[in-house]
């Protein structure tokens, strides 16, 4: 399985909670850019998770309408705070599908990138907001993926004339 990890786009930090964090103008486009980036490199996914969050969910709803694509499924799994081994029991009920994106958060997203991988410490992981991975997974336990692309959407190559 190919398996696109995409941490949420810029959010206001002033806002009633942290849940209701929204994007920020820079944020929606740096999701615009991803999928733009995702659909020039032919890696848009057969199914696509996201957070419930706010700023998950906006990332997500603007990846899908500029990428052309259903939107995004709604998974409490991937909420702050979640946990590897939970993310990787939830994932088993997507294995049939070829490739599936994750909308989420940190340091969510590079605890489950680590534990795929086999590193020692998620601490040597730091994802940036609105950086993409693709990794592609041989099953879904420890250390059993290989990273096929790292990309911070600042060095996703702008594609529109407006941004």
């Amino acid at each position: 399985m190919q398996l696109l990890l995409l941490r949420h786009a810029n959010a206001d930090s002033p806002a009633p909670s942290d849940d209701l964090r929204a994007l920020t103008p820079k944020g929606r486009a740096q999701a615009r850019r991803a999928a733009l980036f995702c659909r020039a490199h032919g890696l848009l996914p057969e199914i696509f998770l996201s957070s419930p969050i706010l700023r998950a969910r906006q990332t997500a709803e603007e990846f899908a309408h500029t990428a052309e694509i259903t939107h995004a499924e709604i998974a409490s799994f991937l909420a702050c705070g979640m946990d590897p081994e939970t993310a990787l029991n939830e994932l088993c009920a997507y294995q049939s599908f070829p490739s599936v994106l994750l909308v989420g958060h940190e340091p969510d997203i590079s605890s489950l990138a680590a534990h795929l991988l086999g590193l020692p410490l998620a601490q040597n992981l730091h994802v940036r907001k609105a950086t993409l991975l693709v990794l592609e997974v041989e099953q879904l336990r420890l250390g059993c993926a290989s990273l096929e692309l790292l990309i911070p959407c600042s060095f996703m190559p702008d594609t529109t004339s407006n941004e």
